[in-house]
């Protein structure tokens, strides 16, 4: 009888171990969606690096970063000994994917999508990888309940469609305009209004026959892009601005740029914040 309980004792200790090495405890998140999603799942603290782009919560800006720029190496990201890494689809090489592979690394990768069926399934994915599915459906849950707050009140606006440019901006000498299929395209139409650019997929380098030819209603930008331009009232000196709509009512809007292009838990943040600041 001593036996068998000494054998039970055993076996649920195995079951015990097994289970809590499963949850991931050293986690490097790659991407700011990925990282403020694995926070909002209650893991902020099994963080222990991030890339360049994660700047939220305000906390994930304290934590070590995996690289100076974008490209990451095997190099950079065994330093922290992890033993949970999350990516963006295409962020990472296929040598590092196979180095890492070696090494016993977990790796997950994730498709973002930029709907709200996206931001679901990357709620799902995170919560999948940090072996808490349920903790995932309740947030998918709650944030949904905010989307459809959001997309509620941008309907019963009945106001006239705005036509939005985005430019990503990192100084003069440095834009682009976001065009058809953009994680900004997909945030302005949710936001309810209208990308000013129709002509093209994807980002193009931005110029002024290009402006004046959208003459948008409104000219949008991440807040560090308004800064690097010198400000609203810089932006509105430029080349070409006074000749649109959107430079003869001054309408230079700036938001945050982790926000606009989650597609994660904050998404109906985001709708609400873009929505308001493009009619108000």
């Amino acid at each position: 009888m001593k036996s068998i309980n000494s054998i039970l004792i055993i076996l649920l200790l195995c079951i015990s171990t097994t289970v809590s090495a499963g949850v991931p405890k050293r986690i490097i998140t790659l991407g700011t969606v990925i990282t403020e999603t694995t926070d909002a799942l209650g893991f902020g603290k099994s963080i222990v690096a991030t890339d360049v782009t994660s700047e939220y919560p305000a906390y994930v800006k304290q934590l070590p970063k995996v690289s100076r720029n974008r490209a990451v190496s095997v190099e950079g990201l065994m330093q922290f000994s992890p033993d949970l890494v999350l990516a963006l689809e295409g962020d990472i090489s296929k040598t590092v994917v196979l180095q890492l592979k070696k090494a016993g690394i977990k790796l997950v990768t994730i498709q973002q999508e930029y709907s709200v069926k996206g931001a679901e399934k990357m709620i799902r994915t995170v919560a999948n990888a940090l072996e808490v599915p349920a903790k995932g459906e309740e947030l998918i849950k709650i944030s949904n309940e905010k989307v459809q707050q959001a997309l509620q009140k941008v309907k019963a606006n009945n106001k006239k469609s705005q036509k939005v440019l985005f430019v990503y901006a990192r100084g003069a000498g440095n834009m682009t305009i976001a065009g058809k299929g953009t994680n900004i395209d997909a945030m302005i139409e949710l936001a309810g209004g209208k990308n000013a650019v129709q002509e093209f997929a994807s980002f193009k380098p931005y110029s002024t026959e290009a402006l004046i030819k959208a003459n948008p209603d409104v000219i949008l930008l991440f807040d560090f892009g308004v800064s690097s331009l010198g400000g609203s009232e810089s932006i509105l000196k430029m080349p070409g601005v006074a000749l649109t709509n959107a430079g003869k009512n001054k309408k230079i809007v700036s938001v945050n740029g982790p926000l606009m292009v989650g597609f994660s838990s904050r998404l109906g943040d985001a709708i609400i914040d873009l929505h308001t600041k493009i009619y108000q």
